[in-house]
């Protein structure tokens, strides 16, 4: 039996999905093979051992959407170095033995490579995307480069920053945008997900306001050109050889597939697998989106979005999501579920993905000292 350690909710704007996305895992993995072992991380920052209800572990109803208790101070959890995690109790610290942790946090500080590194310091496999994949899958714009420089198709964009807005005037800004663009446009922070800190900007007297609230949530803004499209997903799992799932569609009834629609109105939008498109359509989303997960060097799993123009059937890559919604409803198991993959399976495997990710790491060189030793004997 696998020890697994599901590692949720954390600093990020994305805490409370978290908990939801948690609930779902945690339901889903099969306790004949998993002793799961639930860690939570507080908004600022602090990680508990959790204590939680046992309908926490019963089987999940389709129809609901849970989420675990909000994570409540328990026994403190550390990460030490090269040692792995330990829990503090009343008769000092205690290794917590553990085979594996499958990261549950959206967004900043769980999603961008960070809490992937602190995990690689003390040594012990996770589940999901390396370092790279992750810092370079949550920076939208860095995305767009690669794809871009690799000739992959992206919609029209302008980056902007804080310096950016101190230089150039925001008239100077907004006469940019409406050469380039026109209106509406959307506004997005580089580096956050969920469409937190996104709008639609239909007057350029909203675009300063926008730019504003995106920069609160990241370093980097974009300003996207706006397109007339449905809204398609594709599902990838993998290390070096990735499969792509056939791709589903969201139909918001919101202006667009925000923050809102996505978590807290229950019929914020409508959720189609399969997405109902042609053969052609279909296949080139699925090779985009193997091409754009390889482009952008992620291992594991990840969302791939994309953007069908609705008037000419052109295919623009949107963004990645390398640790994508697991609720009851989210798109990502639920687009694995329907090439074959149920929701346990799906999670067996992506278990399976990152223990061979780690032995792959472990075989690697990194002691010079001991290569010339064994030159000179």
């Amino acid at each position: 039996m696998k020890k697994i350690v599901v590692l949720y909710g954390g600093r990020s704007g994305e805490h409370e999905v978290s908990l939801i996305s948690a609930a779902s895992i945690i339901a889903h993995l099969d306790r004949n093979f998993y002793d799961i072992i639930p860690i939570g991380i507080t908004k600022s920052g602090k990680w508990y051992l959790q204590n939680l209800p046992e309908w926490a572990f019963a089987e999940p109803d389709p129809n609901v959407m849970r989420s675990l208790p909000p994570v409540s101070e328990g026994p403190r959890v550390m990460a030490i170095p090269g040692e792995g995690l330990w829990v503090e109790t009343s008769k000092g610290l205690q290794k917590l033995e553990a085979d594996i942790v499958f990261p549950v946090l959206h967004g900043t500080f769980g999603e961008d490579g960070t809490i992937q590194g602190l995990l690689e310091t003390i040594d012990i496999p996770y589940v999901g995307a390396d370092v790279l994949g992750s810092a370079i899958g949550m920076d939208k714009e860095v995305s767009k480069r690669l794809w871009i420089s690799a000739g992959l198709p992206v919609v029209d964009y302008i980056s902007v920053g804080k310096e950016d807005i101190r230089h150039e005037n925001i008239p100077a800004l907004t006469r940019r945008v409406a050469t380039r663009f026109g209106w509406p446009c959307f506004v997005k922070p580089s580096s956050a997900g969920s469409s937190v800190g996104s709008a639609k900007v239909n007057r350029q007297e909203d675009l300063q306001a926008a730019i504003a609230e995106a920069l609160r949530w990241s370093e980097r803004a974009l300003i996207e050109a706006f397109i007339d499209a449905r809204e398609i997903e594709c599902s990838v799992i993998g290390n070096e050889d990735p499969v792509a799932f056939v791709p589903g569609e969201i139909v918001p009834t919101h202006e667009f597939y925000d923050y809102e629609a996505k978590y807290k109105d229950p019929n914020g939008a409508s959720l189609l697998v399969p997405a109902p498109l042609s053969e052609e359509t279909r296949a080139r989303i699925m090779n985009l989106a193997i091409a754009a997960y390889k482009t952008t060097a992620i291992k594991g799993m990840a969302r791939v979005d994309f953007f069908v123009e609705k008037l000419t059937g052109s295919v623009y890559l949107n963004e990645v999501n390398t640790i994508p919604g697991f609720t009851a409803i989210s798109m990502y198991p639920r687009m694995c579920a329907y090439g074959g993959l149920s929701y346990p399976a799906l999670l067996d495997k992506l278990v399976q993905l990152g223990m061979e990710r780690f032995a792959e790491r472990r075989a690697l060189q990194y002691d010079f000292s001991r290569e010339e030793a064994g030159k000179t004997e």
